[in-house]
């Protein structure tokens, strides 16, 4: 006999759900289908620390630390101005990079690969002249690099301080190679595959960082004045200052957030943010064990 799901349990569900979408994007529960349920072969077995990480709601502050990360890389951000922007679409943009992470994680080879060939294809169209004279292109290899330690170093950072169950040092170690094959996979060289390589990689980059205007304007955005309801905007808040407090020093005065999220209570809020995202759309264990259970009986 069945139980009817309590008011708290529907809103809970509800409110899951509502998250997911605005992340996912309107077809988000169509391609939640296509990952869970295709049959076949996946590029990282079930339990490994990509699906992990990758699983957890941690992946929401990891997220917007790699895109403050990013924007620092001016030939990067020029790219981003000049061809999608954070203001003219940041909704379409996260679905868009929410859905990529979803199928090269956990979906099926053919899919995950289909899934790099479009973003390839997108990279070819973004090319033009940063507002320094210097030309870029979104499929150069080198910043290709760049985008993706930006994004494992947050996703990682954000986990081991935020998540369920951080990851031993083996574990980070076998995290940083398995993003790095989806790196790969998209253009990237000299990929790091060791937490060790990662930071190497981090300082053979910052000559090339510094906040330009165009970088300074997306942390105001992402930060200060996000396009949400007011309602929304406190828990936003929250998991903003979370994911601020995550960024390096230098990074953090680059970008001129030293007076507005702290590393004594930016951690806090990150922790109490992410715990309450949490409670909405369940563990990480249990959604990642769901996804694991609909593969092996999808095969």
């Amino acid at each position: 006999m069945s139980r009817t799901m309590s008011p708290v349990a529907r809103l809970r569900r509800r409110a899951g759900h509502a998250v997911f979408l605005k992340i996912a994007g309107p077809d988000g529960d169509a391609a939640r289908s296509r990952v869970h349920d295709t049959p076949g072969e996946r590029w990282f077995p079930p339990g490994t620390p990509i699906r992990r990480v990758h699983a957890d709601v941690t992946t929401f502050v990891g997220g917007l630390r790699a895109l403050l990360l990013q924007s620092l890389h001016p030939l990067a951000m020029a790219g981003v101005a000049g061809h999608s922007g954070y203001r003219g679409d940041p909704w379409g943009r996260l679905a868009r990079t929410s859905t990529f992470l979803a199928f090269t994680t956990f979906g099926a080879e053919r899919d995950a690969e289909r899934m790099v060939s479009v973003v390839r294809d997108a990279h070819e169209k973004v090319r033009g002249t940063a507002p320094d004279g210097r030309p870029y292109f979104a499929g150069d290899p080198h910043l290709l690099t760049w985008v993706h330690i930006a994004e494992a170093e947050s996703f990682l950072a954000a986990h081991q301080r935020y998540g369920e169950r951080p990851l031993t040092p083996t574990e980070a170690d076998l995290y940083v190679a398995q993003t790095g094959r989806v790196a790969r996979e998209l253009g990237a060289v000299d990929v790091p595959t060791t937490v060790a390589e990662l930071a190497d990689a981090f300082d053979r980059y910052r000559p090339e960082l510094r906040a330009t205007p165009e970088a300074l304007d997306t942390a105001h955005f992402l930060l200060k004045e996000p396009p949400l309801p007011w309602p929304v905007r406190p828990p936003y808040a929250l998991l903003a200052s979370g994911a601020a407090a995550l960024l390096p020093d230098w990074a953090r005065a680059e970008l001129r957030l030293d007076g507005w999220a702290t590393r004594t209570f930016g951690p806090a809020s990150g922790a109490l943010a992410t715990h309450g995202i949490r409670w909405i759309m369940g563990s990480a264990d249990k959604r990642a064990s769901t996804v694991d259970d609909g593969q092996t009986a999808a095969r």
